[in-house]
């Protein structure tokens, strides 16, 4: 196992350079640069002013040397500063980190509860009345748009309802409660997709997992329904289920951005696209290379967690 991690670790590397050379890259090419942002379009300033910015901020040298100096950047733990605040990039995503981060689990938390429980209901009770209300649900949860669905709780509880969370951002540490009130709709907003997909794919699961010999053994010895179910089907059956779930957190923590510029979240989808729009090159790397280490741990936590649910799996 500790051979199999370490391995693991050692391929994250080539991974991540390829991903943040791409962002590097790529963030270079779009039209117009952080001296026209910092600066506007106007005449005010002469293209030797111009010049000179573009040189205290190292954009005057070609783009590998720049990637190789935030490389060595890098080695230190340093992410550069942002070129519009001048605050530590750093700090800044380990302050937006965080409520990226509670929102993606709390959604996952939600729709893994609501999910799987609908997935084994509608996988045993298969043609009744609960199986359509379930595909129902899935085939809405699919279709609305997630910022969509965004937009039109926060509408309906503007207008309709005298309660709506506040759009100033409310740290857990000082305020759980009112933190929790405000992370409703979002987490409404972001889970319903999420539920739909985790759902079906648990009930497909089980659906072929009731079909095996070991489960019809099992009823065969006279062992109760529920029994067989849940100790002798549900865990076989959830692997796949467990995959979907971890790669749905690593597009979470990625894909909110819309989520949290609608409900004001300061996190670090926000963060990315407002860096993007400002051209700002230290916060977009330094956003991005998290959300990709993110993802790679999230995938390598799975991979670990399928040996605790089935004990036949080594690495």
């Amino acid at each position: 196992m500790s051979r199999y991690i370490v391995r693991r670790f050692v391929l994250l590397i080539p991974t991540l350079f390829g991903v943040t050379f791409l962002v590097f890259a790529l963030m270079r090419f779009l039209p117009g640069d952080v001296v026209n942002s910092l600066l506007g379009t106007e005449a005010t300033f002469s293209e030797e002013q111009r010049a000179t910015l573009r040189r205290l901020l190292g954009l005057d040298q070609p783009i590998y040397v720049q990637y190789l100096d935030w490389l060595r950047s890098l080695a230190r733990l340093d992410l550069g500063v942002s070129f519009r605040s001048s605050e530590p990039v750093l700090q800044m995503v380990i302050d937006r980190a965080s409520v990226t981060i509670e929102l993606a689990l709390l959604s996952v938390i939600v729709s893994t509860v609501i999910a799987v429980p609908l997935g084994v209901i509608t996988a045993t009770h298969r043609g009744n009345k609960a199986d359509v209300l379930a595909h129902f649900v899935g085939l809405v949860g699919l279709s609305i748009p997630s910022f969509w669905l965004a937009i039109l709780l926060l509408l309906v509880t503007t207008l309709y309802i005298p309660w709506s969370p506040k759009l100033i951002w409310i740290n857990p540490l000082d305020d759980p409660v009112q933190n929790l009130k405000q992370m409703v709709l979002p987490v409404i907003a972001l889970s319903l997709s999420l539920v739909a997909v985790v759902m079906r794919m648990t009930r497909s699961s089980m659906l072929e997992t009731l079909g095996q010999d070991y489960v019809r053994t099992a009823r065969a010895k006279g062992l109760r329904e529920r029994l067989v179910v849940l100790r002798h089907a549900l865990r076989n059956a959830l692997i796949p289920v467990v995959t979907v779930i971890g790669l749905q957190i690593g597009n979470l923590l990625g894909g909110a951005v819309v989520i949290e510029q609608i409900f004001g979240l300061p996190g670090i989808g926000s963060m990315i696209l407002t860096a993007i729009n400002q051209r700002d090159y230290p916060v977009v790397q330094g956003g991005v290379l998290f959300v990709a280490i993110a993802f790679l741990l999230i995938n390598l936590c799975v991979d670990l967690l399928y040996v605790y649910i089935d004990p036949r799996i080594r690495y």
